[in-house]
C-alpha cells in the first residue's frame, strides 16, 4: 500500500490529528495563539539531584548559550552562589558575552528578569525562579517577545 502525502496542507500533530477527527466542527480558541507564542519565548528546566551533577548537567547549555554567534548578551539573573566565576571559567563558558545580575533593594528577581528581557539586549535571560506559576510565566514570555529574546527559567535541587 502506497500513502500519499499532500505538501500542499500542514501535517497535523499527533494528539490534534486524533482529535481532529472526533469532532466534525472546527476547533478555534482565541488562547491557543498566544500560548504558542508564549511557548516559543519561555523555556523551562528542571535539574534534581546532587547540586555537583546539576551543575555538571547545567554546564553544557550554559557553554553552548554563552557561544551563540547572536551579538546580544546571556544573562543570568539571580544565579545560585555556586555559579562563580570560577566555576564559569573552569565550564569553559564565554565569560565575555555573560551579564550576571542580581536584585537590588526593593527588587525581586522576577521583575529584572523582566526587564532584561525587555531591553533586548540579551538574546537570552535566564533566571531561577521556583516555582513558577502560570502568570509568571506570561509576565516573562511576554517580556521576551518584546525585546525579541529568549527566556529560560532553571530549578535546581
Amino acid at each position: 500500500m502506497q500513502v500519499q502525502q499532500s505538501f500542499e496542507r500542514p501535517q497535523l500533530p499527533l494528539f490534534d490529528a486524533f482529535l481532529a477527527g472526533a469532532s466534525s466542527e472546527p476547533r478555534v480558541a482565541t488562547g491557543d495563539i498566544s500560548r504558542s507564542e508564549d511557548d516559543q519565548a519561555f523555556s523551562e528546566l528542571a535539574l534534581r539531584g546532587a547540586a555537583g551533577h546539576c551543575l555538571h548537567l547545567l554546564a553544557p547549555i550554559l557553554r553552548e548559550l554563552s557561544q551563540n554567534q547572536d551579538a546580544r548578551w546571556l544573562t543570568l539573573v539571580a544565579p545560585p552562589a555556586s555559579l562563580t566565576q570560577s566555576w564559569l571559567r573552569d565550564a569553559g563558558l564565554n565569560r565575555e558575552r555573560i551579564l550576571l545580575l542580581h536584585p537590588r533593594q526593593g527588587q525581586n528577581a522576577l521583575e529584572l528578569a523582566e526587564e532584561a528581557l525587555k531591553l533586548g539586549r540579551s538574546h537570552t535571560v535566564i533566571s531561577w525562579l521556583h516555582p513558577v506559576e502560570c502568570s509568571t510565566r506570561q509576565r516573562l514570555a511576554q517580556a521576551a517577545n518584546a525585546g525579541g529574546a529568549q527566556s529560560l527559567n532553571i530549578s535546581l535541587g
